[in-house]
């Protein structure tokens, strides 16, 4: 395909993720340790010398052609469009700018990227709030890459708070070991056939699920539309990973199954307290799954080298987990929560399903176009009650131009659900995020739940399962 100079093709999922169906975006949030000293000035610098550089879209904009493919085009960047710093009153306790930066948040969630300038923004909070001294957001459009491309773009700007000269450490999540021993014929003939019902079951539940049937409404999810484009809040519970781990050891099984069994249990626990009749209701969520063959994060050079194994851009894929239901609120059993989501989603990853899902859009873009390929997903996302995506962050502190950032995490936005979990690992903690759609979620009795989800799970691990 040859292309007009300056131009350079936009991949599937970020034209799917930028369009009239569909606008994604993420806003990641660093809480300074101490209070902030960045002007406009020293912020248009940082942007020109270290952000900018760190990949081309971060200057482009993306056009469409006349078959309705979108491209992108560079352009001249005007920083000072870009860097935003809220005023709100002075002299207030920082439980009162909890809430200004709450509203603040919200606000610039609901608001919709220009097309005409590249498709991110920094906003730099002075005022301190009950968490942080000053904050800095950074909001990005999803078509610009996934959580991991825009992690380690935001990471490439930190240094370890320590000893800046070092590089990052990432904690390291060792695999189960693999079975060991040949496997007789019939128990690779019974492997293959299992393997092929599983992937046919898989593809065939996916696309039912993303066209003809939808979860219960329930207290989480409320079936309406536009639920995307209405006001949120966010409530953030920071777990010690050495817990999470030893959860992990105890089980047998990842730290992901661990994190995703807490939030089942949690989202079910306030289910329960909001009706009980919505426990053994039929609620999915989708697991947002890495499609990359890597451990740990790599540089921006790796990543934007040709045919690299760990490239730039949306690399991932949905996997639908059905929430085991709360069948007795007085005696639940909370280790089957992590157990069932363990062994759905080794299911699943071990299963076609996700590649031949991929097929299928590819399919629907090539005969129909993307925004057609966008109604599929948003129907896909809005026909499930949650999404769960997780990355992991750098084990030591680290530094935003001499100021330590003594927590982050992120969120997805332009979801068509009611409630979406992020989680990232920091400095031996793992902070949970969830938005929700204020007024119809409780962010309080929500994060009250998950919390308990966590020390019941703990102490059933504790006391049933010996190490």
């Amino acid at each position: 395909m040859e292309l007009k100079e300056g131009l350079e093709p936009a991949s599937p999922n970020a034209q799917y993720f930028n369009s009239s169906v569909l606008s994604v975006s993420i806003i990641g949030v660093m809480q300074s340790e101490i209070p902030i000293e960045i002007n406009e000035a020293r912020a248009i610098s940082l942007l020109n010398d270290v952000f900018l550089p760190i990949n081309t879209r971060f200057s482009s904009i993306m056009v469409e052609d006349r078959k309705g493919e979108k491209q992108w085009k560079r352009i001249e960047v005007k920083l000072e469009e870009h860097v935003n710093f809220p005023i709100f009153p002075n002299g207030l306790l920082p439980t009162s700018y909890d809430e200004y930066l709450e509203d603040y948040i919200s606000n610039i969630a609901m608001e919709h990227f220009s097309q005409n300038k590249p498709l991110w923004e920094i906003h730099i909070v002075k005022y301190p709030t009950s968490n942080a001294a000053g904050t800095i957001i950074f909001k990005l459009h999803h078509a610009l890459g996934d959580g991991y491309s825009l992690m380690g773009a935001l990471l490439s700007c930190l240094q370890r708070t320590d000893n800046p000269s070092l590089p990052l450490t990432f904690p390291s999540y060792r695999r189960s070991e693999p079975e060991s021993g040949r496997k007789s014929v019939h128990g690779r003939v019974s492997q293959l056939c299992s393997f092929i019902f599983n992937s046919v079951s898989d593809f065939g539940w996916s696309m039912l699920k993303s066209t003809l049937v939808e979860d219960d409404r329930t207290p989480i999810r409320s079936g309406a539309e536009g639920v995307e484009y209405q006001p949120i809040m966010v409530s953030n519970m920071v777990f010690s990973m050495d817990c999470i781990k030893h959860i992990k050891a105890k089980l047998g099984v990842t730290v992901n199954d661990v994190i995703t069994g807490i939030i089942f249990l949690g989202t079910r626990l306030y289910m329960q307290e909001i009706s009980n009749k919505s426990t053994k209701s039929h609620s999915t969520a989708l697991v947002l799954l890495n499609t990359r063959t890597m451990s740990g994060y790599k540089s921006i050079e790796e990543m934007l080298k040709p045919n690299s194994k760990v490239p730039w851009g949306n690399q991932f894929a949905f996997l639908h987990v059905p929430m085991p239901e709360l069948k007795d609120h007085k005696s639940p059993n909370p280790l089957d929560f992590v157990l069932a989501a363990s062994k759905i989603i080794k299911k699943k990853k071990s299963s076609l399903g996700v590649y031949l899902t991929g097929r299928v859009l590819e399919i629907v873009k090539k005969l129909r176009g993307p925004e057609a390929t966008s109604r599929f997903i948003h129907g896909t996302l809005r026909n499930t009650s949650l999404s769960i995506s997780n990355v992991i962050g750098p084990v030591e502190q680290v530094s935003l131009d001499n100021h330590p950032i003594k927590g982050l995490y992120f969120m997805v936005l332009g979801v068509p659900q009611n409630l979406i979990i992020t989680i990232v690992s920091y400095m031996g903690n793992l902070r949970i995020s969830a938005v929700m759609e204020k007024g119809f979620l409780d962010p309080q009795r929500f994060k009250s739940c998950v919390e308990n989800a966590f020390e019941i799970i703990l102490k059933a691990a504790d006391d049933e399962i010996p190490i």
